[in-house]
């Protein structure tokens, strides 16, 4: 009788998404993430990225267009009411501030970006302050989908990853209803995979 040595345990690995998945993610998507200029910026590295539903600028820029409104609305009230001016002053500050939002949310919204690599969840955001979070399977804690009436009428939600460390919880905002769900699951899956095998 021979003694063989014990072998070690493997631990399942979870392999990135299969194509039929990728094709869900990248579903009414821009074509390419958009990295910001200069020497100093964060690369993208190798991988494939995935992007915001293009359905996300309209609705940045509805919220934002709206609050413009609202807000030039409410001083011509309160002139004509009043007639003083002084509430030009903090309603044209705000107002320069939606406006110049506005211009850069197509911009920023296409700076966003996630990559599913083989032990973690990549998120990148920011032109001007750019953040990269890696969060790794094994620690989500909660995976939530979130969205509001405006982004119902135009199909999309944001997908809320909570970790036990707040620093490194991330939001995924304006991905397609479809691709926040396939997300969910997928990132649900490999994340009880990766704790089964602690």
């Amino acid at each position: 009788m021979t003694n063989t040595p014990d072998l070690p345990e493997r631990t399942p690995t979870p392999v990135p998404p299969p194509e039929s998945t990728a094709s869900v993610l990248d579903d009414a998507t821009y074509s390419r993430i958009l990295e910001p200029r200069g020497p100093g910026r964060l690369p993208l590295g190798d991988g494939t990225w995935h992007q915001l539903a293009r359905a996300y600028v309209r609705v940045q820029l509805i919220s934002q267009g709206a609050l413009f409104v609202l807000a030039l609305a409410a001083a011509i009230v309160v002139q004509v009411l009043s007639g003083v001016f002084w509430q030009w002053i903090p309603v044209g500050v705000v107002l320069l501030i939606t406006a110049i939002t506005m211009i850069i949310t197509p911009r920023q919204a296409r700076a966003f970006g996630y990559q599913l690599r083989r032990d973690d969840l990549v998120f990148r955001r920011g032109i001007l302050w750019q953040r990269v979070v890696a969060v790794p399977y094994g620690r989500m804690q909660l995976v939530d989908i979130t969205h509001g009436p405006l982004d119902r009428g135009f199909g999309i939600a944001q997908l809320k990853l909570v970790t036990a460390a707040a620093s490194s919880g991330i939001t995924i905002p304006g991905l397609t209803q479809s691709a926040a769900e396939q997300l969910r699951d997928t990132l649900i899956d490999v994340a009880e995979t990766r704790r089964t095998g602690l």
